[in-house]
């Protein structure tokens, strides 16, 4: 990292495909030193969250409520503690950012991986996952005890999501969905986000047939819409990081930011929420096309380089000062963005730990 940012003073360098106990040791030890960030952890995470508050709307609700939901994940490694920490972080944002508000959050979340339910009596926690880790008196009172099964744990929860970040092909069983029926939720939302194909938790046509016609879905890898019959079509949702990341790397790259902080990453993930129209959301469509993948960086950069400009991290770009950056409305910034799009002055750099 030394030697990169001796190099080349402006890079931003994206982190993929870090094993999880180095994944989170490394962004720790990097992120407000350098300009970087792990699309492992903070992308899939960003996209998650914009996926998750995509089914707030479509729900008929604010993103605001987005707190209100009870969210059950299955997988503890570095992409589902990223999702976790970031979901949480979003929902203290919206509670007013203090520690109750942290406390909060956290309550919202049951987790389970390879050995169940996680709970404070876990012998040899993961550092990583203890925040998350269900307290005794709390899910006694639910029914669950530590090391709980997925199925268990969706039966007595009643979750408003079902988030799969396990990469295990299938584990969203004929039980585990049926157990979803019983949500509480107006519109239950099952997120099988484990890549590649045959590592998705389920299939859409799984989720639509055993839960049900009204549910949200979306998959990590792409899958084909599903006919419901009489016209009506169960929309497939395809999380992809690549809605994220290019804008997350321009916008950091026009502020002039030294760091890529969390605020800036939520932002990046509202505005991907944002981007659907209420018509689409309605419909069950909570990501955009890949073909509006150009607009949608546009949008996302110029939503990072106001949250950077908020933080009084942007220090401008190619002349561009921060003041000057502040001066501009919501056009101007976008018309500045799009601009540059076409002209990077910096490369980016990808670590792979192949």
């Amino acid at each position: 990292m030394e030697a990169i940012f001796t190099r080349w003073p402006n890079v931003i360098v994206q982190f993929e495909d870090f094993q999880s106990k180095w994944a989170f040791k490394l962004l720790q030890r990097y992120r407000y030193k350098y300009r970087m960030f792990n699309d492992d952890v903070q992308g899939t995470a960003g996209v998650a969250v914009a996926g998750l508050l995509g089914a707030v709307r479509a729900q008929g609700r604010s993103m605001i409520d987005f707190p209100k939901q009870k969210i059950v994940v299955a997988g503890a490694g570095s992409a589902g503690l990223g999702v976790l920490n970031a979901a949480r972080k979003t929902m203290a944002r919206m509670l007013g950012n203090n520690e109750s508000a942290f406390d909060s959050a956290r309550s919202q979340f049951w987790v389970v991986d390879a050995k169940g339910l996680i709970t404070e009596d876990r012998e040899n926690i993961d550092p990583d996952a203890k925040p998350f880790a269900r307290k005794v008196n709390e899910i006694s009172r639910q029914g669950l005890w530590e090391g709980a099964s997925l199925v268990e744990v969706v039966q007595q929860v009643k979750p408003d999501v079902l988030l799969g970040l396990s990469a295990v092909g299938g584990l969203f069983s004929k039980e585990v969905l049926e157990a979803m029926r019983g949500s509480t939720s107006t519109r239950p939302a099952i997120f099988a986000m484990s890549n590649p194909t045959n590592n998705a938790e389920c299939t859409p046509e799984e989720a639509f047939s055993i839960v049900g016609d009204n549910i949200i879905f979306a998959s990590g890898s792409p899958f084909k819409d599903v006919d419901l019959g009489n016209g009506h079509i169960g929309h497939c949702n395809q999380g992809n990081n690549m809605y994220l990341f290019p804008g997350v790397g321009l916008g950091t790259l026009l502020s002039g930011s030294r760091i890529i902080s969390d605020g800036m990453l939520q932002a990046a993930a509202e505005c991907l929420a944002e981007y659907m129209t209420e018509e689409e959301v309605v419909k069950g469509k909570i990501y955009p096309s890949i073909s509006s993948i150009r607009n949608i960086t546009k949008e996302v950069a110029a939503a990072v380089v106001k949250e950077a400009l908020e933080e009084d991290l942007a220090e401008g770009y190619r002349g561009v000062d921060a003041r000057e950056l502040q001066r501009f409305n919501q056009e101007e910034l976008l018309e500045f963005v799009e601009l540059n799009m076409w002209h990077p002055e910096y490369p980016t750099l990808v670590y792979r730990n192949e």
